[in-house]
């Protein structure tokens, strides 16, 4: 899986970064610490790196649920801000 399809219907190339950057902002939003942040970060993009690699075609809000699901998992206060404040980063 190298294509995302966007909430416009457009492709793009799937970018493990942006999944860092949004979850490490997240994190920091509920004033966890840089450590924390970028340790629960890291596990988020690993996690959504194996999901993506499963998967035949995948949206945007499908890569959106899916890091909610791993961020309620590793930080619940994380995972309610990434929710709610979807262009955190």
């Amino acid at each position: 899986m190298s294509h995302i399809v966007k909430r416009k219907g457009h492709t793009e190339p799937f970018d493990s970064r942006k999944i860092y950057g949004s979850a490490y902002s997240s994190c920091r939003n509920v004033h966890l610490s840089e450590i924390q942040s970028e340790k629960i970060a890291e596990a988020v993009e690993l996690r959504m790196k194996k999901w993506i690699e499963k998967q035949e075609q995948v949206s945007s809000e499908d890569i959106f649920q899916e890091v909610i699901k791993i961020l309620k998992e590793l930080e619940p206060d994380a995972a309610f801000m990434y929710e709610t404040h979807r262009d955190i980063a």
